[in-house]
C-alpha cells in the first residue's frame, strides 16, 4: 500500500503535466488552512515568509527549525506541500543530499533547492558544483521511492547577476539534465523571457514567481507563456505585513482606526479553525 506522502506526490506531479496552476505561499497554520479552505490545489512554505513570523531574516532560520515548520503545515493540511529548502542548508552535494532526506521525513510532496551562496563575493554557487548539488539531491529523492517533485532554483535576478538571463538559460538547462523535475527562476518578469525560459527547458515544467514587482501578470496569460506553476513566494505574508504596518501607523500618528474597518471577520476566522 502506498504512502499518503506518495500518493500525495503523485498528485502533485500530476499538477505539472499540462495546464497552468497556482501554488500558494502560507506561512503558519492559520494560513495554510485558510487556503486550503479557499479551494487552492496544492501549498508550498516560504522561507521568507515563515522568517519574518519570527522576527528574522530570510535565511535566519537554521535547518531544524525549518524542518519543524515544514512538517507542521505538511500536518495542516490534506494538501500536497512543496518546501522551500533554501539552498539545502550545505554547500557540498553529500551533505545537500543528506538534509534533502531529512526534508523529505517532513512527507512532503515536493521541495525546491536553489544555487545561491548567500555570500555577497559569490552569491551563486560555480557552475559545476551547482549541478552536482542538484544531482544529489535528484539521488536522495529517488533512493526515497516517494516520487517527491524536485525543483532546481537559478537565483540570478535575486542577486543582482549582471546578465541574468543568460545565467539563468545556462544553468537551468544544466539543472534538468540533473535531473530536475521542475524548474524556477525567481525574480524574471519580462513576457519574451519567460518565454525563452520555458523554451529552453521544455518539455519540463516552470514555475514563475509572482509578487508585487510583476503583480501585473495574470494567469492565463502565464499559461499562454507556456509556464506550468505559478507561486507567489512571499508576496501574502508581506501582503499581510503591509496591511498591519499601514494600520499601525494610522493609529499611532493619526490616533484614528479607519485602517480596521476591512480585517477579516473575526466570526468567519472562528469559524473555520473550529473545523480543525
Amino acid at each position: 500500500m502506498k504512502s499518503t506522502q506518495t500518493l500525495l506526490a503523485a498528485k502533485f506531479r500530476v499538477m505539472h503535466e499540462s495546464g497552468c496552476f497556482i501554488l500558494p505561499n502560507p506561512w503558519d497554520i492559520g494560513t495554510a488552512v485558510c487556503l486550503e479552505d479557499l479551494g487552492f490545489k496544492a501549498l508550498a512554505t516560504t522561507s521568507a515568509g515563515f522568517a519574518f513570523s519570527r522576527g528574522k531574516p530570510d535565511g535566519g532560520i537554521p535547518r531544524d527549525e525549518m524542518l519543524a515548520h515544514i512538517r507542521e503545515i505538511v500536518e495542516t493540511t490534506s494538501l500536497p506541500v512543496n518546501a522551500d529548502f533554501h539552498a539545502g542548508y550545505a554547500d557540498e552535494p553529500d551533505d545537500v543530499a543528506a538534509n534533502v532526506r531529512l526534508c523529505l521525513e517532513t512527507g512532503v510532496a515536493g521541495l525546491s533547492i536553489e544555487d545561491s551562496t548567500g555570500r555577497s563575493d559569490s552569491p551563486l554557487y560555480e557552475k559545476k558544483l551547482a549541478i552536482e548539488r542538484i544531482r544529489a539531491a535528484r539521488s536522495a529523492v529517488d533512493a526515497s521511492k516517494t516520487g517527491v517533485v524536485l525543483t532546481a532554483r537559478c537565483e540570478a535576478w535575486l542577486v543582482g547577476d549582471p546578465d541574468p538571463l543568460h545565467t539563468v538559460l545556462e544553468r537551468l538547462p544544466a539543472y534538468t539534465e540533473a535531473g530536475a523535475d521542475c524548474l524556477y527562476a525567481p525574480g524574471v518578469s519580462d513576457p519574451n523571457e519567460i518565454a525563452q525560459i520555458v523554451n529552453a527547458v521544455a518539455p519540463k515544467p516552470v514555475n514563475l514567481l509572482v509578487s508585487g514587482f510583476n503583480h501585473q501578470l495574470t494567469l492565463s496569460r502565464l499559461a499562454d507563456l507556456g509556464v506550468r506553476r505559478i507561486s507567489v513566494g512571499s508576496g501574502l505574508a508581506l501582503a499581510a505585513w503591509g496591511a498591519f504596518v499601514r494600520a499601525a501607523q494610522d493609529i499611532k500618528t493619526n490616533g484614528t482606526f479607519s485602517l480596521l474597518v476591512d480585517n477579516a471577520p473575526s466570526a468567519e476566522l472562528n469559524q473555520l479553525f473550529r473545523q480543525i
